[in-house]
């Protein structure tokens, strides 16, 4: 049976329990766009000398050419995870002459936006499909998507946490089906509080003008003295309609109360034809314009602002590494960059997302239904373009609530993991974070979008200027400091073994591209 939340703080907070609150495993992916120093996006390919972006480890690319992706392997210590991205973001900055790593989500100006390059790949097959992908996402959404940048999360819990959980539980189940199952809770709680990722993080409230591209839009923006376009309450405008949705999926009902049920929808998704993308064509004249007509062409292509995740295998998708070997872990995709801090993401925010994510583990939640996962995505809806309005009412259940009343109720159950997590690692960091961001719930003026619209409509800034400063400080401070975790010589090395990978990978391919197509989607 399935315990309290109560139940669960006070079986953890004994000795027996107490240590496997220390195994969390981190990774964090940091998307970045290369400028150069008079604010607009750089024209070069990626740089050979930071590695093949088909098979670095640590540095590729997203969607496009200019949108740099750093990857950290999983580590046990929110600082080790800060260092390494560092690190990995001070090899590749000596490497691309000059250029600077824009500090926001949304993009600097884009004059000709058919004039942002797709992610190249490379000759073999896989790189094919993975730069065909892109091509469909253009086709599909628009070129300014390519360029908008965010932060993953990943997230894990160890064993040993799991084997606990399970005991206090009474449960019988095969472990890693219980630990599957519990991902699963946690995503559903995930989905009910999300809302408190952009109200407490967003950074994308103002955008520049260059961005809309002429294009009609609903949206009621305002234009700053300095010529932004912005909301007056907006957090996080990269997760709006303008930024990271796909109305084509709205109509998917992807279930969150099980492993099978996931998969099933997920797939069910990628068979699904859209009449909309099927009238762009698939090949024409030879060329691909997308993988396929369907509202999916790959599982990737799902927005979601959290997904169950499991490494897959050479050859494997997504849903077949989940379904044949459970979850592993889960991937946080709904923060914004953080602009006042050189990564993207601050120590603070990833002590704060330990505790987050631990409460969502530890409160029961049984079941999601359709209906109420959308009152959900419709809080998270509102937050991200009105979430520091006081008029701002939340739904949660049959009740609405303010925000500020709901966010309240939530931290007092999250100071309580706050010193849970505090007395398992002998720190007081996870209590000081809980502090400060309660703070931003109760004066909204402290949020990073408040500051940034301050910045632009009040302080009548530019937010070009504000972004250039910071990466040049960010830039010459990241070469001025030395190596923490890597050094030089490992990474010239693994630029050197990546591009070798890449041209086994390519002399490897025996079927056409069409036939290695054909048999991916068979």
């Amino acid at each position: 049976m399935l315990s309290s939340f109560n139940d669960y703080i006070v079986a953890f907070n004994q000795q027996a329990y107490l240590p496997s609150l220390t195994g969390i495993g981190r990774g964090i992916e940091r998307e970045a766009l290369r400028v150069l120093p008079e604010g607009k996006l750089s024209e070069k390919p990626h740089a050979y000398d930071i590695g093949s972006a088909l098979t670095h480890p640590n540095i590729t690319t997203d969607y496009s050419e200019t949108l740099l992706e750093f990857i950290t392997p999983v580590s046990f210590e929110p600082e080790t995870a800060i260092a390494q991205l560092q690190d990995i973001q001070k090899f590749t900055l000596k490497q691309i002459d000059g250029e600077l790593l824009w500090p926001l989500s949304m993009p600097c100006f884009v004059n000709d936006a058919d004039k942002i390059p797709l992610a190249q790949y490379g000759t073999s097959n896989i790189g094919r499909m993975k730069n065909t992908y892109r091509q469909g996402l253009k086709n599909r959404y628009g070129s300014m998507m390519q360029v908008i940048a965010g932060i993953h999360f990943n997230f894990s819990f160890s064993r040993d946490f799991w084997k606990n959980l399970q005991k206090i539980d009474n449960n019988s189940d095969n472990l890693d089906d219980f630990i599957s199952d519990r991902y699963f809770a946690l995503i559903r709680n995930y989905k009910r509080f999300c809302w408190l990722i952009p109200y407490l993080y967003g950074s994308s409230p103002v955008i520049c003008s260059s961005f809309l591209q002429n294009k009609p839009q609903q949206l009621p923006f305002k234009k700053s003295g300095s010529g932004y376009l912005y909301l007056e309450h907006a957090t996080s405008l990269r997760m709006s309609d303008l930024g990271y949705t796909n109305s084509a999926q709205s109509a998917l009902h992807i279930c969150y109360n099980s492993l099978d049920g996931y998969v099933a929808g997920v797939q069910e998704a990628i068979g699904l034809s859209s009449d909309e993308f099927s009238e762009i064509g698939v090949k024409v004249n030879g060329e691909y314009r997308q993988l396929n007509g369907n509202i999916l062409q790959i599982e990737n292509e799902l927005y979601a602002p959290i997904r169950p995740k499991r490494v897959a295998e050479s050859g494997e998708k997504p849903s077949e590494a989940l379904q044949r070997r459970g979850v592993e872990y889960i991937e946080v995709r709904a923060l914004d960059i953080n602009p006042f801090v050189d990564t993207g993401i601050s120590l603070e925010q990833i002590y704060f997302l330990d505790i987050f994510l631990t409460y969502c583990a530890l409160l029961p939640n049984p079941g999601l239904d359709a209906a109420t996962q959308k009152v959900f995505e419709g809080n998270m809806d509102e937050v991200v373009l009105r979430g520091r309005d006081p008029a701002l009412l939340l739904h949660d259940g049959d009740q609405e609530k303010s925000l500020v009343q709901w966010g309240n109720e939530i931290f007092k159950d999250l100071t309580q993991v706050a010193c849970l997590l505090d007395k398992a690692n002998n720190s007081n960091s996870y209590q000081k974070s809980v502090t400060e961001e309660l703070a931003k719930i109760n004066n909204p003026d402290l949020t990073p979008s408040a500051r940034l619209v301050d910045l632009v409509v009040n302080q009548g800034k530019s937010l070009t200027k504000f972004a250039l400063s910071s990466a040049i400080n960010y830039r010459a401070s990241q070469l001025e400091n030395g190596y923490q975790f890597y050094n030089e010589n490992t990474f010239v090395a693994s630029v050197a073994k990546s591009h070798q990978d890449q041209a086994e990978i390519e002399a490897s391919d025996v079927l056409s591209y069409d036939d290695f197509l054909k048999d991916y989607f068979a």
